[in-house]
């Protein structure tokens, strides 16, 4: 089993910054990709970013490129997603998943997942 555990998020106005952070540990062996997804009310889960267990390769849905970033702490195991000019539409639950493809985008195609986190952002 991989235990995610997300952490960060908060309340922000529009064009402000925020960090979240994914810390992965038990079996990461079997982990080849992490990713971001995000939920806001009423909506399916939607990719945001996802990066190879390397941490050499990233990918982004069209709508935060230029303003995410996602990265890797090999030592600590521990991804990344730096937002920046946050606008009200990022507003959603942001979770962290883990699977064996990196280029991966739907959320059946992840195996684990992190309980969640708010990411509320101000008009």
């Amino acid at each position: 089993q991989v235990q995610l555990v997300e952490s960060g998020g908060g309340l922000v106005q529009a064009g402000g910054s925020l960090r979240v952070s994914c810390a992965a540990s038990g079996r990461t062996s079997v982990v080849y990709g992490m990713a971001w997804f995000r939920q806001a009310p009423g909506k399916t889960r939607e990719f945001v970013s996802g990066i190879n267990w390397r941490g050499s390769n990233t990918y982004y849905r069209n709508s935060v490129k230029g303003r995410f970033t996602i990265s890797k702490d090999n030592a600590k195991n521990t991804v990344y997603l730096q937002m920046n000019s946050l606008k009200p539409e990022d507003t959603a639950v942001y979770y962290c998943a883990a699977g064996q493809s990196w280029e991966a985008i739907m959320p059946y195609q992840y195996n684990y997942w992190g309980q969640g986190t708010q990411v509320t952002v101000s008009s």
